[in-house]
Parts: C-alpha cells; sequence; structure tokens
C-alpha cells in the first residue's frame, strides 16, 4: 500500500512541480554550474542506492554529512536548503523505489556509528524517505543514537495517518 502511495504522489510531485523543477534547474546552473547533486546512500536492507539532489555546494566539495558542510554552501544552496526544495529531485528516487517519501533519511556509508545504531534497530529493514519523525523535530545525524532511536519509534509506529501527518508536517 504504502509504495503504491508513494509512486502515485511522487508521479503527482513530479507533474505538477515540472515548472518549479526548470527554475531550480536554472538557477542551480547559474550558481554552481551542475544543478543536479548525485550521492551514494545507504538504502534498503544497507543497500547502495544513487540519491538525486539539486546541488548546494560549488563542485568538487567533498562529500561529507550535512551538519559538516555548512561553510561551503552557497547562497542558493542555504535557500534550497531552508526551504527543502533541495531535496525536490528524490522525487525520481521515490519512483524508482530506492525511496519512500516517508521513512529515515538515507545515510552515507562513512557514517559507521549511525549505521550500527540503526542496524541494531531494524532501522534497515525499510526503504529510507525523504521525510520522517527525525526531520520534523529537527533531528540529524550529528547525534547518531538519537536519530536512530526516533527513525526506530517511527517504523515502530508508522501508519496510513502518520504517513501523511509526516508529509503535511513537512510541506507546512
Amino acid at each position: 500500500m504504502t509504495r503504491t502511495l508513494d509512486f502515485l504522489l511522487a508521479l503527482v510531485g513530479l507533474t505538477l512541480g515540472l515548472p518549479l523543477f526548470l527554475a531550480l534547474i536554472i538557477a542551480s546552473y547559474l550558481d554552481t554550474g551542475s544543478p543536479i547533486f548525485c550521492q551514494v546512500r545507504v538504502g534498503l536492507n544497507r543497500k547502495p542506492f544513487v540519491l538525486v539532489k539539486f546541488r548546494t555546494m560549488p563542485l568538487n566539495t567533498a562529500s561529507v554529512a550535512t551538519h559538516l558542510a555548512d561553510a561551503s554552501i552557497t547562497p542558493l544552496g542555504r535557500f534550497l536548503r531552508r526551504s527543502k526544495l533541495d531535496e525536490l529531485p528524490q522525487l525520481w528516487n521515490v519512483l524508482k523505489g530506492d525511496m519512500s517519501l516517508v521513512g529515515p533519511r538515507p545515510c552515507l556509508f562513512n557514517q559507521e556509528e549511525l549505521i550500527e545504531e540503526r542496524a541494531s534497530r531494524g532501522v534497515f529493514d525499510v526503504r529510507p524517505g525523504i521525510t520522517g519523525l527525525a526531520q520534523i523535530q529537527g533531528i540529524d545525524m550529528s547525534t547518531p543514537r538519537l536519530l536512530a532511536e526516533t527513525d526506530a519509534a517511527m517504523l515502530n509506529n508508522l501508519n496510513l495517518t502518520a504517513y501523511f501527518n509526516y508529509l503535511v508536517k513537512t510541506v507546512t
């Protein structure tokens, strides 16, 4: 059921958002010279997948977790991150089945402490998501144990009502 909802909502989002996508692609191209950023992340069952986002830092910036990258973010990148518009291309990841709209944010393979914490709580048994409880509560990857505990709590209580609640809270 959730996969069907993910697919349909991502398809609608990509279709209705096309003008916004085009405007952001042009703005990002002018800002960094390359509007799309792809990065290998930890997915379902700890398998790698390529996450797609709008680029918020100059080309050739080192791949680090968001909480460590602040100095490298461009002014447009700050706006995209603050507004969460940098996440919109991940609707493609949802359409492909790499991600869900709601789930734990996918981490980098070098975030070993977070991977261990999540693995011990079964967090990798589901697709990673664009948003979830941790994002709504402002918990980031700088606190691996708290993040993994929050992800697990979300997954233990995730139902259709909670799914839509997380989406609405993220948008608003």
